[in-house]
Parts: C-alpha cells; sequence; structure tokens
C-alpha cells in the first residue's frame, strides 16, 4: 500500500543456540498506531531492536516506505526517520526542557560555538504545543517534571528531532497513574490524528491497547500468531489467547 512505512518479512534473529524470533511478518501504516503486545520473553524488544537497526536480522527483510532496506545502525534508521522511545528515556534530569529536546542536536552560531539558546527555546515551544504538551515553561528542570511530563517530552523530541516517520514506544505507560498515562494517551491520540507518522505501541495494558490502537499484534513462539483491527477484538480474547499461552507453558 501507498501509506505503508514498514514491513517485515519472515525475520528472524538468534543469540546462539536461543531463537528470538523465528517468521516475524508485520506492517504499519502512516496515520496507524499498531499494538505489540506478547507475554515477557516473547522477543518484543528484539523486533524493536531490528526496526531500528540496533540488531541485524538473521535472516528475512525490512521495507521502508515500499523500499527493501537494511538498517546499518540506529544512526542510520535515525536519519531515515525511524525513532525509539525506549523506558530508559534518557533524558538530562539537571537541564532544562529545551535543552533535553535538543539533546546532541543543540543550535549554536557560526564560526563561534556560542549555543542559539533563544531559538532552541521558541522551537522547543512549537513543538510541545504542537501535540498539546501542557508544560508552562521550557526552561524548567526535567528533573522537576512529573513522569508522564518527561514521557511526553521524550515522546515530543523524538518526533520533531528527525521528522520521524515511524515511532517506536516501548512501554510507555509502564508505572504510570491514571493522570499520567491519560497525558500519554491524549499525546498518541494527537499524533495520530495528524495523520503523517506511524507509531508501534509495546504495552502490557491491554485494555490501553484496544483503546488508542488501530490494529493488535500479539507475538509467540517468535512469530506474530494474532493480528486484528482493535475494534474487532477485545480485553477478554486478548487475555485469552496470552493466558493459554501461558497454560500450555506451565503444563509442558
Amino acid at each position: 500500500m501507498s501509506d505503508e512505512v514498514m514491513r517485515a518479512e519472515h525475520i528472524s534473529k538468534g543469540f546462539g543456540p536461543v531463537r528470538a524470533l523465528t517468521d516475524i511478518n508485520l506492517s504499519v501504516r502512516r496515520g496507524e498506531i499498531l499494538g505489540l503486545i506478547g507475554d515477557n520473553g516473547a522477543g518484543k524488544s528484539t523486533l524493536i531492536k531490528i526496526l531500528t537497526g540496533f540488531h541485524q536480522p538473521d535472516g528475512g527483510r525490512l521495507l521502508f516506505e515500499g523500499q527493501p532496506v537494511q538498517l546499518k545502525s540506529v544512526t542510520h534508521a535515525r536519519s531515515m526517520g525511524i525513532e525509539t522511545v525506549f523506558q530508559d528515556l534518557a533524558m538530562v534530569n539537571d537541564l532544562p526542557v529545551y535543552l533535553n529536546l535538543h539533546l546532541n542536536k543543540e543550535l549554536v552560531h557560526k564560526p563561534l560555538p556560542f549555543l542559539k539558546r533563544k531559538e532552541m527555546k521558541r522551537r522547543a515551544r512549537e513543538a510541545l504545543d504542537a501535540v498539546g504538551i501542557n508544560i508552562p515553561s521550557v526552561t524548567a528542570e526535567v528533573g522537576r517534571l512529573s513522569g508522564g511530563q518527561r514521557q511526553a517530552i521524550a515522546v515530543a523530541r523524538s518526533v520533531y528531532s528527525n521528522n520521524a516517520k515511524l515511532l517506536l514506544l516501548d512501554e510507555p505507560l509502564a508505572a504510570m497513574g491514571a493522570k499520567e498515562g491519560g497525558l500519554i494517551l491524549r499525546l498518541l491520540a494527537q499524533l495520530k490524528q495528524r495523520g503523517d507518522i506511524a507509531i508501534i505501541l509495546i504495552a502490557h495494558n491491554y485494555s490501553q491497547v484496544v483503546d488508542v490502537c488501530d490494529r493488535v499484534n500479539l507475538l509467540q513462539h517468535g512469530e506474530i500468531t494474532f493480528d486484528k483491527a482493535s475494534g474487532e477484538t477485545s480485553v477478554a480474547e486478548l487475555l485469552e489467547l496470552v493466558h493459554a499461552e501461558y497454560r500450555v507453558n506451565t503444563a509442558t
């Protein structure tokens, strides 16, 4: 499809005798949020690291915007517009919001390397306002903000740093209360409404997955064993699929 951003075909990956992924087939389109679920150790993190260039697959291929691509590194993937927000947000607590948004991409005057602080503050304000993140001051220290605000800043940084086309979110709602989680869910809804970015969301809260995602993929046995529109499934069905797998594993 013309709006398909990323497609994985028959991706496999092993670490010595351990087969983390055996035959992954996955796709995500522009303007779509794909929920990726699976039990601990199912291979979700390995798959995300392949999609971001951190790991090289043993077999299969990736297509980005319809073209075969070999992601040589995280830097290479980022240059193409593939961004990731891991649970470790890589924020510097004692730096202000605007500098965290420009981390390792600071704007400087030339030939003298003085920071363009005014311009960075302006761009930071625009980036946060564009996705509806309510942070009163871009000069506030990140360490003084809530977990939800910090997560939102990390997402905004990924979206705007390289004009992201694919955003991978690793458990952005983990260990958050209802208020902070609501902030991130509203941010995801805002990004979805824009329609110019594809999102893969790893989450364990199936209620949130069904509510916010367009489709749900279940990763089991190194394969995607379930692929449905969120409107065609339910929390009960997802729980039954995962629990059935758990019962099989414990029985053996």
